[in-house]
């Protein structure tokens, strides 16, 4: 075999391997849009579902995932940025940075489902907040916080150096070059952390079963209960009754997390072009 045969070969396994994913891709979004679009409507949006919760709309599970999202997120920023902040400026890399770094990948790899349980024993238990929105958040937060702070640490990395060099020349404290010069430069990668964090917790549905709740109303407070998309289409799909209106909740929950990742891709894109 002549070194032209053996990279075509090369070349068409890798394209196979690469047409694989897009494939994969594009029939379950397809699946899903082939069966959940005649459900899809305006009033199947915006309604609040009817019975025994198998038919009408999907509103205040839509209002509930975002609403409890949004506050993990609250929750999470501060705290992923400003660990990130540290590790990258301020501590000395040695071993207590190595185990904190290692503790958040360890964190990143546990399964949803023992962050919901860990989150149900904690929080709805213990601290006695039952099954409601902050329960729920704080329990997101710990799927969140690894992914926005690693993201924030090769975020600051990848601020040139020179931006530092010139504040620190005009007579800038450490803080004041951090604040000022090196977070605003990253700000863009950051914000693409924190959106595909959130978009993933949209999806999320082991952590919110066992600290949300699953009863039909649209939270208020903090520590009221609500169903969101997640564990509403589980419920549905379980029961078998209305699988239309399983496959809907799944598109409008597909069509949400394809938003974030696009926002995410977009404030990427303008990253760059500046």
């Amino acid at each position: 075999m002549n070194k032209r045969t053996a990279n075509s070969i090369a070349i068409g396994v890798l394209w196979v391997a690469a047409m694989t994913t897009v494939v994969i891709l594009f029939t379950l979004i397809g699946y899903v849009v082939v069966n959940g679009i005649q459900a899809l409507s305006l009033r199947f949006i915006f309604t609040w579902p009817q019975g025994v919760n198998f038919e009408g709309g999907i509103w205040p599970t839509i209002t509930n995932t975002l609403y409890v999202t949004g506050l993990a997120m609250l929750i999470t920023t501060p705290i992923a940025v400003l660990a990130a902040v540290y590790l990258t400026e301020y501590a000395r890399q040695g071993r207590v940075v190595n185990a904190i770094r290692f503790a958040a990948d360890s964190l990143a790899s546990v399964p949803s489902i023992v962050l919901g349980l860990f989150g149900f024993a904690l929080f709805v238990e213990a601290m006695g907040l039952d099954f409601s929105m902050l329960s729920a958040s704080l329990a997101l937060t710990f799927l969140m916080l690894p992914i926005v702070m690693r993201t924030t640490e090769e975020a600051i990395r990848a601020v040139p150096r020179y931006i530092s060099w010139g504040a620190y020349g005009m007579g800038a404290t450490k803080w004041q070059v951090v604040s000022r010069a090196v977070l605003p430069a990253a700000a863009p990668r950051i914000i693409t952390g924190i959106i595909l964090a959130t978009g993933r917790a949209v999806g999320e549905t082991a952590v919110v079963i066992y600290t949300m709740g699953q009863a039909i109303n649209q939270a208020i407070t903090p520590l009221q209960s609500g169903r969101p998309m997640t564990v509403h289409l589980y419920l549905l799909a379980m029961e078998g009754i209305n699988l239309q209106t399983a496959y809907g909740t799944a598109l409008v929950l597909m069509i949400m997390i394809l938003g974030f990742n696009l926002a995410a891709r977009w404030v990427l894109k303008r990253y760059r072009k500046v």
